[in-house]
């Protein structure tokens, strides 16, 4: 190998070669293939990631909230990063609905009690006050 560097923001490698053999130079372009998780529900059911689910689900909780949509882009891509770096094959629900609720409270408090109040399944109003008191002592 000649020369290797980043092009394209980063996300591609341009590397410059040269044949062994017959000494003929050529330049290669790779690009990493990441893949998302699997999503592992609370029934063993397994599915593939749907981003599209992801950003129904959150802009439900968001619904008539006053944040701007690239905000909601960018916690989007956040969390598709943090699954990528993570390697992992598979991430339950939980696991992921954890990491939704932990970007929805950087956005909008409101939008998290709301997914949170239908992703843990709240029974009663208790658990309304405890979620909002955890919140406030944030």
């Amino acid at each position: 190998m000649l020369d290797s560097r980043l092009t394209n923001e980063g996300d591609q490698v341009r590397r410059r070669r040269e044949c062994n053999v017959c000494k003929e130079r050529f330049t290669t372009f790779e690009v990493a293939e990441l893949t998302m998780p699997r999503i592992v529900k609370r029934d063993g059911v397994r599915e593939h990631f749907d981003e599209q689910k992801l950003r129904s689900g959150m802009l439900k909780a968001l619904e008539k909230r006053p944040v701007d949509s690239d905000a909601i882009e960018d916690a989007i891509n956040r969390l598709k990063k943090q699954l990528m770096a993570a390697g992992e094959r598979e991430i339950s629900t939980h696991a992921l609905g954890e990491k939704v609720m932990k970007e929805l409270s950087a956005l909008d408090h409101v939008a998290f009690v709301r997914f949170a109040s239908v992703y843990r399944s709240f029974q009663d109003v208790s658990e309304f006050t405890d979620m909002i008191e955890h919140l406030q002592k944030k």
